[in-house]
């Protein structure tokens, strides 16, 4: 885990759940359906942590929080419409590190990142498993390096959209070990991992939850973990800077925004009850069982750290060389 992510996570262990006193107070909030974008089509871990954070909110609230996923353009379709959206706190964002690379992936957005939003909380860390396909004869990131080393240009990656994690993780792989692999970009983790499986791209960084099953079952090889410790949902994985990518260190990272303006009661509602939620011991088992480190910030943790993101991950894009299409 980077610096800044442990020490997040150390120091919110010991906090009390921020806004409590606000959320105790009568707040009209929500007094109907509430709704939550996905930048992603169904079925990768962004999903699944809007589905679980969604669920919770819902027995919360009395009121149904509908996971709405609106995926493409590198999750900037579904922003936009959190964007745009009536400062009332019923439209909220389950975004990733997609948020803090758009800037420099894209000439122009169509919302002011730091303007039009009001953070929420941090609410997971998870790392990527780094899978080929069996039919690809490497069973090592060191044997996939010398592969790719020997066939420049040939072997193919796929991620859930240019600028996405799963696609900086290749251009990191690539920078660092000084190999080149063609990036194919999917509207979604999802169907870049059944492609991963039929053999239509050959390497794949996914999400470690939705990725070990396949793994696990033969349809696809693990060779690493992205992060920089093993992780304890799979302990016998080295990472893969243990296999031979020195300084390769990627964790993704997933939070909850909602539209700037929201009155300051509803956004203590919504952050309070959010951050319990992620607190609650069933959900952070989940979050752990699936691979993830559950956090819970509070709003200013939460800015402090996209500010800092938004500096490391602009320079990884920058050194990438890559450009949304």
């Amino acid at each position: 885990m980077q610096p800044a992510m442990r020490a997040a996570v150390v120091i919110l262990a010991g906090l009390a759940v921020p806004g409590v006193a606000a959320a105790q107070k009568a707040v009209a909030y929500p007094a109907k359906q509430v709704r939550m974008l996905v930048g992603f089509a169904p079925g990768g871990f962004t999903d699944v942590m809007a589905r679980a954070i969604a669920g919770k909110l819902s027995e919360a609230w009395g009121e149904q929080v509908v996971v709405d996923n609106r995926p493409g353009a590198s999750t900037t379709i579904a922003t936009d419409i959190v964007a745009k959206a009536p400062a009332d706190g019923y439209t909220l964002l389950m975004m990733t590190d997609n948020f803090v690379t758009n800037p420099s992936l894209f000439a122009k957005l169509p919302y002011d990142s730091e303007r039009d939003f009001a953070p929420v909380t941090l609410a997971a860390i998870a790392p990527f498993l780094l899978v080929v396909h069996p039919s690809l004869p490497v069973k090592s990131v060191k044997e996939l390096v010398a592969l790719a080393r020997k066939r420049p240009g040939e072997l193919s990656y796929g991620s859930g959209g240019i600028g996405s994690p799963g696609h900086l993780s290749g251009e990191l792989l690539g920078t660092l070990a000084g190999v080149s692999m063609v990036h194919v970009a999917y509207k979604g983790a999802a169907p870049a991992l059944v492609d991963a499986m039929s053999g239509q791209i050959q390497v794949y960084f996914g999400n470690l939850p939705v990725t070990l099953p396949h793994a696990t079952s033969g349809k696809l090889r693990v060779l690493a973990v992205t992060s920089p410790k093993r992780t304890p949902a799979v302990p016998e994985l080295p990472t893969v800077a243990e296999a031979g990518v020195a300084g390769f260190e990627l964790s993704p990272w997933y939070g909850v925004m909602t539209r700037a303006g929201v009155p300051e009661p509803v956004l203590d509602r919504i952050e309070s009850d959010t951050v319990r939620a992620l607190r609650d011991p069933e959900m952070r088992a989940r979050i752990v069982k699936l691979g993830g480190e559950p956090v819970g910030s509070s709003r200013g943790e939460f800015a402090a750290f996209l500010k800092s993101e938004a500096v490391k991950w602009g320079r990884l894009v920058k050194a990438s060389g890559a450009k949304a299409e």
